[in-house]
């Protein structure tokens, strides 16, 4: 999937790691991004094509993807076999940032595949069709996934990981946060200011069976709602306690604190 526009996408950097993928690219080092689940890796991805002016292949990784999916198969159309290029030998034949999203998801087959193009080698090898493609220079392929919600099954192997230039992603400091709500939805400062006080709640809660805690990307999906006029506190239920668990006694502890920070 290409993703291009006239304008880059909003991105509110935290360090360095703006330069850090520049310097990556430019001496065609992979690059891999580890944080917790809505804290604006795909969005730092999308920002870093746009600044380098570079197509943008999306994977979205999933238990059932497999070696074939990504480089391509053999498919019958109109009665003649034809081989058909998958999205990373696309984007190797093109160029451009090869982006694998929750990589750990993928079956452990892809981890073969993308190991030859994650070395000094940079090549993909095509079994069935006898290819070996050797990817250009502005081709990078960058993973991310989720240290934190991963067990000992799904975690990245450490021969894998250390074929990457790796940065970690960390749920932004409060001022930088208020930012990128304001950045996102240009929702009024106070109401920034209340919902990340909300989301670093949720987060500091204890014993409490949350799977995921309240991301960056949740916070906007309130701003955006409350800007339009919804209620705040139904807004902050369907974007965040409703999102956060299927448990209702846990939803009813998260409204508990919700009702706290917008009740009346």
């Amino acid at each position: 999937m290409d993703m291009r526009s006239a304008t880059l996408p909003y991105y509110e950097a935290a360090g360095d790691e703006v330069a850090l993928f520049e310097h990556a690219w430019r001496n065609r080092l992979p690059v891999l991004i580890k944080g917790p689940t809505g804290v604006g890796k795909t969005r730092f991805v999308a920002h870093m094509a746009e600044r380098l002016n570079l197509a943008l292949h999306t994977v979205a990784c999933h238990d059932d993807l497999t070696a074939a999916d990504l480089v391509g198969r053999h498919l019958i159309q109109d009665g003649q076999t034809v081989w058909n290029d998958g999205p990373l030998t696309r984007a190797v034949r093109q160029g451009g940032i090869c982006y694998l999203d929750e990589v750990v998801e993928a079956r452990k087959d892809t981890t073969v595949v993308i190991h030859p193009l994650a070395d000094h080698r940079r090549t993909l090898p095509i079994d069935r069709t006898g290819e070996i493609l050797h990817a250009p220079d502005s081709f990078i392929l960058v993973v991310s996934y989720n240290p934190g919600y991963q067990n000992f099954l799904k975690g990245m192997k450490p021969s894998t990981r250390q074929r990457f230039v790796s940065m970690r992603f960390n749920f932004p400091e409060p001022a930088r946060e208020e930012a990128i709500l304001l950045g996102e939805t240009g929702c009024d400062p106070l109401l920034a200011k209340r919902l990340v006080s909300l989301g670093n709640s949720i987060r500091a809660l204890k014993h409490v069976d949350l799977e995921e805690v309240a991301s960056t990307r949740l916070l906007v999906y309130a701003a955006i709602l409350i800007r339009d006029g919804l209620d705040p506190v139904a807004a902050c239920r369907a974007a965040l306690a409703e999102s956060l668990s299927d448990d209702e006694e846990v939803t009813a502890g998260l409204m508990e604190i919700i009702l706290a920070n917008f009740g009346r």
